[in-house]
């Protein structure tokens, strides 16, 4: 049974910062009022198979953690271990005393810390492309791979839940590196269904939802850009001068190819037969989406496809039994790139915060047509009653 916080500081057990074994771990901080459920809901939401546990057994030659803290008494709630993988334990909660957390980096609002048994698995240096979860950061020349970089992408990603932080494992080579993950910038909503609306029917619903202009859908080939241009008389250009070699090409058929030319003819006549047939009665679509004009502060979309991989905490929904549609609304700043940065610029936030309402209208909108539920980015269930809506 879930436990919920808060319940007295005085009955956790202290967290001491200057423990080795503490120091060794990675670490999820969340502040006062957050609930014991709330970290058992978010981890059953990613983990197959979460769940309560005993402690872990420590390894040979190594206290057991509850013991190396020496915090245990009788008028203390005894730690548990949530099973998050195969090998992979949060074991809590602990009581994180002001000091402590100044020693550890922990932003000051921080009350309660959870430890994470896990195992250490690395690979080479990170590879290119953004650091949202400041990840490159906390681990420039070696990143997490497998079991470890799930645990970690959760950690950052329950932390940005709960507005907390986590502070990774000290290590021979470096000390923790503390991450706090920005709450707000985790936009995007998903409206995960049963139902399928049609493209007019989305259209008329976003158009009567948002003040802002839709884009209109194109009527033909965008006209090419100057780079587009310039790259296409290159390719031009490296084409002319790359003329293949016909005697090869002509041996290459003889070798290959169809030689009979009746059976030619057929072959033809058959691909121009499934041709017209395709163009006569064309399959269903698999997506279609609407894009909503925010002028300075970029586009809002919604895209409608069929989600293959329901979460965890949605798929066993009666309505999830069949196909599930997935209405996910996107908001692309003005400056894409931004999306992939740890701390972004003040325009950026100024953009993000006025599109966020526009997401949450069409979100709440939506769902009130289809029905189902709202999952944020990283797939956890979201209460329509916390969407911020301004249309």
């Amino acid at each position: 049974m879930s436990q919920v916080l808060p319940v007295p500081e005085s009955l956790l057990p202290r967290l001491p910062a200057d423990d080795p074994e503490v120091r060794s771990r990675h670490l999820l901080a969340v502040p006062d009022g957050v609930g014991i459920d709330e970290v058992e809901t978010l981890a059953a939401s990613r983990f197959v198979g979460s769940g309560w546990s005993a402690v872990p057994e420590p390894a040979r030659g190594r206290r057991p953690l509850t013991t190396a803290l020496r915090v245990v008494g009788p008028r203390t709630l005894p730690v548990r271990a949530l099973r998050l993988g195969r090998s992979s334990r949060l074991v809590g909660p602990y009581r994180l005393e002001p000091a402590a957390g100044v020693i550890l980096g922990l932003p000051e609002d921080m009350t309660v810390a959870w430890v994470v048994h896990a195992p250490r698995e690395r690979g080479g240096p990170p590879g290119p492309g953004g650091d949202r979860e400041g990840l490159r950061r906390a681990f420039p020349t070696a990143a997490p791979v497998r079991e470890e970089e799930r645990v970690l992408r959760w950690l950052v990603d329950a932390a940005r839940r709960l507005t907390g932080a986590v502070r990774t494992a000290e290590e021979e080579d470096a000390g923790g590196v503390v991450l706090v993950p920005d709450p707000d910038a985790a936009v995007d909503l998903t409206v995960l269904t049963s139902v399928w609306v049609e493209p007019d029917d989305l259209r008329r619903l976003v158009d009567a939802t948002v003040t802002a202009p839709l884009v209109e859908p194109p009527t033909g080939p965008p006209p090419p850009s100057p780079v587009a241009e310039r790259a296409g008389r290159r390719g031009r250009r490296v084409a002319a001068s790359a003329v293949p070699d016909l005697a090869a090409l002509r041996a290459a058929l003889e070798e290959h190819g169809v030689t009979d030319a009746e059976r030619r003819h057929r072959l033809l006549a058959d691909a121009r037969d499934l041709d017209a047939a395709v163009l006569a009665d064309p399959p269903p679509p698999t997506g279609h989406g609407v894009v909503v004009d925010l002028d300075v502060d970029g586009v809002v979309a919604v895209e409608v496809s069929v989600r293959e991989d329901p979460p965890l905490l949605v798929r066993d929904l009666p309505w999830a039994q069949g196909e599930v549609v997935a209405y996910r609304v996107r908001w692309e700043p003005p400056d894409v790139a931004e999306l992939g940065l740890e701390r972004t610029s003040r325009e950026h936030r100024g953009s993000r915060s006025r599109a966020t309402g526009a997401v949450g209208a069409l979100a709440l909108a939506v769902l009130d047509v289809v029905g189902g539920e709202i999952v944020d980015e990283a797939d956890f269930v979201v209460d329509p009653a916390d969407v911020v809506a301004v249309p």
